[in-house]
C-alpha cells in the first residue's frame, strides 16, 4: 500500500528487453535505498513494482508485458514519481493506493491559474463513475482531490508545491497518465451489488 505523497522524483536511466518484458534500472535520487531490501515494493508513477536488485542510488524492477499495456511512462526513459510502500507507522498523508493502475487517461487541459495550476484529465468511459467531486484520485501516483468531474473529465488544482515536487510539472495536452480510482469507491459499489442480489434472492 502507498499513500500517494511523493517521496522524491527518479530517473528511469535504462530499459532493457527481456523477451516482451523489461527490466528498468531507476535512479532513485532523493527517495533513499538504506531501508529498501530486494523484494520490497516501490510505486513508480503510481505503479507498484518490486525492487528485485539495488545498487545504490539505483534499484531494478522487472515489468511484465502484462503491465506495460495497461500503464504509460514505463517504457522510455524519463522521470518518474517515486514511494516506498506504506509502514502500519507512517502518517497517512494522502489516500491508500495500491499502485494497481485502473485506467490510463488523457490530458486536456493543463494551465496556470494564479500560483497553482488546472489539469484536466480524460479518464476512460469506465471508470468514470468511480471519481466524484472532492474525492480523491491517484494521477501518476500523485494523491489529488477532485474538484469538478463533467462526464469522463475530471479536474485538479495543483498548488506549488506539488508542481515543483512531482513528474507533473513536465505533462503536456494528450499526454498519457496512469489513473487510480479512490478504493472506497470499489467497496461502496460491491457493497450495492450485494445488497441488490441478497434482495433479488428473497
Amino acid at each position: 500500500m502507498f499513500t500517494g505523497i511523493i517521496q522524491s522524483v527518479g530517473q528511469i536511466d535504462d530499459i532493457s528487453p527481456v523477451g516482451d518484458d523489461v527490466k528498468l534500472r531507476i535512479n532513485a535520487n532523493q527517495l533513499g535505498l538504506d531501508d529498501v531490501a530486494v523484494g520490497d515494493s516501490i510505486a513508480v508513477n503510481g505503479v507498484c513494482l518490486t525492487a528485485t536488485a539495488i545498487e545504490s542510488p539505483h534499484f531494478f524492477a522487472h515489468v511484465s508485458k502484462a503491465t506495460l499495456d495497461v500503464t504509460a511512462g514505463l517504457s522510455q526513459p524519463q522521470p518518474v514519481n517515486l514511494e516506498k510502500a506504506l509502514r502500519l507507522s507512517d502518517r497517512l498523508g494522502g489516500h491508500l493506493v495500491s499502485g494497481h493502475v485502473d485506467g490510463i487517461g488523457t490530458v486536456t487541459q493543463f494551465e496556470p491559474v494564479g500560483d497553482c495550476w488546472l489539469l484536466a484529465v480524460r479518464a476512460p468511459h469506465a471508470i468514470s463513475k468511480y471519481i466524484a467531486h472532492k474525492g480523491s484520485i491517484c494521477v501518476n501516483g500523485v494523491s489529488l482531490t477532485v474538484n469538478s468531474i463533467v462526464q469522463d473529465t475530471f479536474t485538479v488544482n495543483l498548488i506549488p508545491h506539488t508542481i515543483e515536487h512531482t513528474t507533473l510539472q513536465h505533462l503536456n495536452i494528450q499526454d498519457a497518465v496512469n489513473l487510480e480510482i479512490d478504493q472506497i469507491a470499489r467497496y461502496v459499489e460491491r457493497m450495492a451489488e450485494w445488497s441488490t442480489q441478497q434482495a433479488e434472492s428473497t
